[in-house]
């Protein structure tokens, strides 16, 4: 189901839109230091891992900085695309660490030939999963949202449960959930 899911453009467009409307609303809030106009100044990417042939628009990150000669504070906004410094798109970690650990794990060889994922990289997913996530500022201050306890040692797959809806919609709540820690500025992104 994912595996297919990740083949899909209408996914990579629909999260490019949402990561444009956060972008709109980081800049019409202007520089937090002090309060000027915010400019574009994104920055390259590379991303990982996509099935489906991505936009030109992937190869950027959404950022901004202060027009203020005497500032010149950047401002990233928020991401459901990119999940931090990680070079491989937000859903790829997200989808494939359920894969590999969920009803029926994939094998780290299929999914090395199917994501070019290495089983270091797979090793390092798993314990921002398993470690990282779980003690974030972040984690510890939203994990009471959830009616039901999401199981830690479940994730991603136990809190992608929490949402409702089809595959699509559900991945796209868990990535605009997951969007405050992709910006630097909350939590931790690993």
């Amino acid at each position: 189901m994912y595996h297919s899911l990740l083949q899909e453009a209408k996914l990579y467009e629909f999260l490019q839109h949402i990561d444009a409307e956060l972008a709109a609303r980081t800049r019409a809030c202007g520089c937090q230091v002090c309060a000027g106009r915010l400019d574009r100044a994104d920055y390259p990417r590379k991303p990982r891992g996509a099935l489906a042939r991505l936009g030109v628009e992937y190869e950027r990150r959404l950022s901004f900085c202060c027009a203020a000669r005497d500032c010149r504070t950047r401002a990233t906004p928020p991401s459901v695309r990119y999940l931090g410094r990680k070079v491989y798109l937000g859903v790829v970690v997200l989808l494939v660490s359920v894969m590999r650990h969920g009803p029926s794990p994939w094998s780290a060889s299929r999914l090395r030939e199917l994501f070019g994922v290495s089983a270091k990289t797979l090793a390092r997913w798993r314990a921002f999963w398993q470690e990282l996530f779980p003690a974030s500022r972040f984690w510890l201050a939203a994990q009471g949202r959830f009616a039901r306890p999401v199981a830690p040692a479940e994730l991603p797959a136990s809190l992608m449960a929490r949402f409702a809806g089809d595959a699509m919609a559900r991945v796209c709540a868990v990535l605009h959930f997951l969007a405050p820690i992709t910006s630097g500025s909350t939590g931790h992104a690993g």
